[in-house]
């Protein structure tokens, strides 16, 4: 940090002095190896996603796709909107089942 008086501090970034970062962002819920590997060679259609989403064949090609090494689960998803929407078709196959009961 620069300081420029007592109470006013200018971060450098304000002053040009640090260019972005070229990385993407960090997603916490999503495996950093699977953030770097868009090459679509190292994936795969997600088979749940493929199987439960009547819209499947309409999202973008990167957001369909899963990590070759992994299992077909939101986290191996290449893409924040596929985690997403792989995340809402488990929340809502939960949803719709019938609720245990205690007998």
């Amino acid at each position: 940090m620069i300081r420029s008086g007592q109470d006013h501090v200018t971060l450098p970034h304000k002053l040009g002095a640090v260019q972005p970062s070229q990385e993407p962002p960090l997603v916490e819920h999503i495996d950093p190896a699977v953030i770097n590997r868009f090459d679509t060679r190292s994936s795969r259609p997600c088979e749940f996603c493929r199987d439960l989403d009547p819209q499947f064949l309409q999202r973008r090609p990167l957001d369909q796709m899963v990590a070759t090494s992994r299992k077909a689960i939101a986290s191996a998803h290449l893409t924040e909107d596929g985690y997403v929407r792989h995340r809402m078709l488990e929340l809502r196959r939960m949803a719709s089942r019938e609720p245990l009961t205690a007998a």
